[in-house]
């Protein structure tokens, strides 16, 4: 085998079934070895952005998935960035492998080159920046060694993405030493004197009828710890909230649920935070959203146990009260077991205030429809197992806000790093992991206009995914920051095609929705498709999320 074939073997024998990429020069031997393998299917994409954004979707609500994107070298590699930063940022194990220039062609401006030899740009430097290790491939006798390598730290610890520089020369060079990957990541435990101290502070809250709060963060579900998180709720009737990231994973029914917390949250999860004396926070890394913008005094007078994966998002933000550097699920089992073992009474079910988005009546004074109606809507019909990912912008915070999920459904919002479109596409990953589950993407009208193209890739692959577009004809989120800073805005409006006409141009089905009564039987139709489908909303543009878009 040569080394691409070698490459695509390993990807095999580890149980990847898909991988997203561009075609080019430098990587076009690849595209061979892939089209002959009988269990990876090849999505070509029209951006290389576009694979980078799928492969994160691909293990996004999968943990097991290695999410794998390609490109050629210099600019192909270029576009996959934004993704690799997503997956940086989010903790998302992903693969970026890219073609290189041939050794002796280095620094002598070699069609893409980009070694950082003779004023080309740096790529070895610039994937350093935005993965957890980037290699580069010289000897074919090391390929073996360096996937295994890269896969491992991909997976081990906080995950996250890696990559590989493979030069042109080196692709079809003869691997005579192949053998299967070997994964051996070990969880991160904690040591037993931290989980004592967790198990010893939460039960002495309990005794003490101390109001107790669970913050639920996106690394329990990168854990898949919902069966302990619902027993610790469940055994001692701890209330709970959501990150954005994290919301759904626990029923947004259960009777102490309290919604999402932080500056778009509902207002019962806020007022009890306010509230709140003891607050066990699992897999959170306080973000801005969550933190309401980082306040300092946010957790003055709060005993803050805080539990994570990685050290560095301990004490980052807040200092903790008792500290726990582990993977969710091994840590909740070890304080779970101890707490097993200690006298506590079970406490009361408590008290809890109302609030919640989702409970609004109808907005009857909208100009057009009122964006959080619509979502209520799309929440009632959601068929269960479904996924809503929502992209950057003020149709993100309106899902958040208005969506309530029970039946295993999930969302997801484009975390810290957060670019625009970055769902649009990596919807599409999601629905190749997840081909059983219905996969619904909320996106702006501007998010959809920076790629929407990959409707193309969907239709071509038969990938049914469904986009829901705000159409409001601006950059809505935007536009109130800036009124809000300087009661004045510019350049925040913008003309949109005929989405109906684009999509049946492309060969999926579309949908005009101009009344609210109109949403339901354009959902549910497009759910019967079992094809992409867009559904192209009329919201008002003078509405507004809930959110603190003030100076910060």
């Amino acid at each position: 085998m040569d080394v691409n074939q070698t490459i695509v073997k390993a990807l095999e024998d580890i149980g990847v079934n898909y991988v997203f990429g561009g075609s080019g020069q430098v990587n076009a031997s690849m595209l061979l070895a892939l089209r002959d393998s009988k269990q990876i299917k090849t999505i070509i994409i029209r951006n290389e952005q576009a694979a980078s954004f799928m492969a994160c979707g691909y293990t996004m609500f999968n943990p097991g998935n290695l999410g794998v994107c390609f490109a050629t070298g210099g600019p192909g590699a270029f576009n996959l960035f934004s993704g690799m930063a997503v997956a940086l940022s989010d903790s998302l194990p992903v693969l970026a492998i890219t073609g290189y220039t041939s050794m002796n062609q280095r620094g002598k401006g070699a069609l893409n080159e980009s070694t950082g030899l003779s004023r080309t740009p740096d790529s070895q430097a610039m994937f350093a920046a935005t993965t957890k290790k980037s290699y580069i491939l010289e000897r074919a006798e090391d390929t073996c060694d360096i996937l295994e390598d890269a896969i491992n730290t991909a997976f081990e610890g906080r995950p996250g993405p890696v990559h590989i520089h493979i030069p042109k020369d080196v692709t079809t060079a003869e691997v005579t030493n192949y053998r299967p990957i070997q994964i051996h990541v070990k969880p991160v435990i904690a040591d037993e004197s931290s989980l004592d101290r967790a198990a010893e502070a939460l039960a002495t809250a309990i005794r003490t009828n101390k109001k107790m709060l669970a913050l639920i963060g996106y690394g329990c579900i990168r854990s898949e710890a919902a069966e302990e998180l619902k027993q610790l709720i469940d055994t001692y009737h701890i209330p709970f909230v959501q990150t954005m990231d994290a919301k759904g994973f626990l029923p947004e029914n259960h009777p102490l649920c309290l919604g999402v917390y932080g500056t778009s949250g509902d207002k019962a999860a806020n007022t009890y935070f306010e509230e709140a004396e003891v607050v066990l926070a699992l897999g959170n890394s306080f973000a801005q959203n969550a933190t309401f913008a980082f306040k300092p005094d946010l957790y003055a007078g709060k005993q803050l146990i805080h539990i994570n994966i990685d050290p560095a998002e301990i004490d980052k933000v807040y200092p903790a009260d008792v500290r726990v550097v582990s993977d969710i699920k091994p840590a909740l089992q070890g304080i779970l077991s101890r707490l097993s073992t200690m006298e506590i009474s079970k406490p009361v079910m408590p008290v809890l205030p109302t609030g919640r988005y989702y409970d609004e009546p109808e907005h009857r004074d909208a100009k057009r429809i009122f964006p959080g109606d619509m979502v209520r809507l799309l929440s009632d019909n959601l068929p269960e197992n479904a996924i809503v990912m929502g992209d950057a912008g003020s149709h993100m915070l309106w899902a958040n806000c208005y969506l309530r999920l029970s039946g295993n459904q999930r969302y997801q919002n484009p975390g810290s790093f957060g670019p625009m479109a970055s769902h649009t596409n990596g919807c599409i990953g999601v629905k190749c992991a997840n081909p059983d589950k219905a996969v619904i993407a909320c996106v702006g009208d501007g998010c959809y206009q920076m790629a929407g193209f990959e409707l193309m890739t969907a239709v071509q692959y038969n990938i049914p995914v469904i986009w829901i577009i705000f159409n409001n004809h601006e950059f809505n989120i935007i536009k109130k920051f800036l009124l809000n800073m300087y009661n004045d805005e510019a350049f925040m409006d913008f003309e949109n095609p005929d989405f109906v006409k684009y999509a049946e141009a492309c060969g999926a089905k579309g949908y005009r929705v101009e009344r609210l009564d109109e949403f339901v039987p354009a959902l549910q139709e497009a759910l019967k498709q079992g094809k992409p489908c867009l559904i192209d909303v009329l919201v008002d543009n003078e509405v507004y999320p809930p959110f603190n878009l003030g100076k910060v």
